[in-house]
This record gives structure tokens, sequence and C-alpha cells, in this order.
């Protein structure tokens, strides 16, 4: 692990020769990357910029911890709103979403970037999102967005272990992905059934789940949780229901899989070993 950190460290320091501007969500990808870099400032200062995202897709929670953890790092950061609902290819959630969202967002990054004259841009991808589904990355390669936890092999429980080492607050705490990612592709979105997931996911958070996801299917809630969150959903099951039919969901369920990354992304993969 530090072996990987030193070389996360100099490449970091052979980047911030004119400058970094860097995605920050405040998960613990972004988190240790911005970490190091302001390790890497304070040492030898540079032009150093976080840029967090504010849309639909992202919880109000989110910003304002990425926020945060910007200002205790003692480094500046830009929010950006940006209303990705009036795109009507983003409101029509198709399976290369991800890519038009990221290409729209790292195109304002990177402009931001270059009003300050700040030439590298970084986020936080690592080695295990390199070997998914993952359409956004095409538009980070378009734009020149560099991905250094990626280029030096971390995967994400490496992170987290780097994490704990330089004693990162955010170390442990679970991935928060876009909530687009709840709905199968195809799906419209609106601000309305975005923001009943997020106010179902504090829910279920509020019972002890601490891993969730809630995927929507029409009128059908199903949750993935941990194995830990399995047996605490199932005990607390009838008040589980109740809270999310107060939402709006007639039928709750639990998903016997559990959860997995990118669950939605399945009937893709299926189709695709259909046509193999």
């Amino acid at each position: 692990m530090k072996n990987k950190l030193n070389e996360l460290r100099r490449l970091l320091e052979d980047l911030s020769t004119d400058g970094v501007c860097a995605a920050f969500s405040g998960g613990v990808d972004s988190a240790l990357l911005l970490t190091v870099l302001s390790e890497i400032n304070a040492r030898k200062p540079f032009p150093l910029l976080a840029v967090v995202f504010a849309t639909a897709f992202h919880t109000a929670e989110e910003t304002a911890s990425a926020m945060k953890q910007a200002e205790e790092l003692g480094v500046p950061a830009e929010l950006v709103e940006r209303d990705v609902l009036s795109d009507p290819v983003l409101r029509g959630n198709p399976k290369d979403r991800c890519y038009h969202c990221k290409r729209a967002l790292f195109s304002e990054l990177k402009r931001i970037a270059e009003t300050r004259g700040i030439q590298t841009l970084v986020d936080g991808t690592n080695a295990d999102d390199t070997q998914v589904y993952r359409p956004g990355r095409k538009a980070l390669e378009e734009l020149g967005v560099l991905s250094p936890l990626a280029i030096c092999g971390f995967t994400k429980d490496e992170i987290r272990a780097a994490a704990r080492e330089l004693l990162i607050p955010v170390a442990d705490k679970p991935s928060t992905p876009c909530l687009a990612t709840r709905f199968p592709y195809g799906t419209v979105l609106t601000d309305d059934v975005l923001r009943r997931v997020e106010r179902c996911e504090a829910v279920l958070r509020e019972f002890g789940l601490k891993v969730v996801r809630l995927r929507v299917h029409g009128d059908v809630a199903r949750i993935e949780t941990d194995p830990d969150g399995f047996e605490l959903a199932v005990a607390k099951r009838f008040d589980i229901a109740f809270a999310l039919r107060q939402e709006g969901f007639p039928y709750v369920t639990l998903d016997l899989e559990g959860f997995r990354s990118g669950s939605m992304d399945e009937p893709l993969l299926m189709k695709s070993a259909e046509n193999a």
C-alpha cells in the first residue's frame, strides 16, 4: 500500500506543475485524491481547485459534505450547479446517460480550469471502474481528464485502506453514485422521482441500513443492501414497507442477491451475452 501511495504522490507532484483542477464528490476516491494533492500543495504550492457539481442527480447532503471537506483540507472549491433535467437526453435516461452527463459537467470543469490557467484535470475514477460498464469514461478521455487512482492501479479496497492510513474521515463512507442509477434505462427522470428516492434511502439509513440502494421499477421499490443490512431489513420489514408506502410505493421488495454496484446494467450484460 505504501508503494502505491508513494507512486500516487509522485504522479500528482509531476502533474501539479501547471496547476490541478479536481472533480470532487466528497466520496472516498476523490477524498484520497484531494488529500494527497493538498499535502503536496502544502509543501510546494501550486494552483489547486476542487470543483463540486450540484445537480438533480446528486443529493443535497453529498454536495454540502463535499464543500465542507474541501474547506477542511484548505482547498479552494467552486460549486457548479447545472440543470441536467433540462437536457432531454439526460431526462430520458438512455444507456449512455453517463457519457452525456460527464461530457456536460466536465466540459464546464475544463472551462473553469482554463479561465484560471490550470492545465491538469483529474477525477477519482479507480481501477475497479475500468473493469465495468462506465460510458462516462469516454467523455473523460475526450476532454483530457486524467484518473490518477486508476493510473496507479488503486482498487476500491486499496483506496479505503490508504484513506484509513491517512486518517481521512470518509474512509469507510459507503459509495453514493448518482441517483439516476436507481432507475432502469429508458425511465423518464423528473426531480420528483429523484427526490423520492433520496428521501427513501435516507429513511432506510435511519432504520440502520448503512449500505443501501433503492432501485425503482414503476410501483415496485427494490431494496439492495449488504448481509448485515439484509438481516436488519427482514427484522424491520413491516416498518420499512409502511414507510416506503408513505412515499408512494405499493410494493416493497428485498433483493435476494443483495447490494451490487451497477445492478441496473445487468439486463444490458445479459443481452450482450445472448448476442455473443
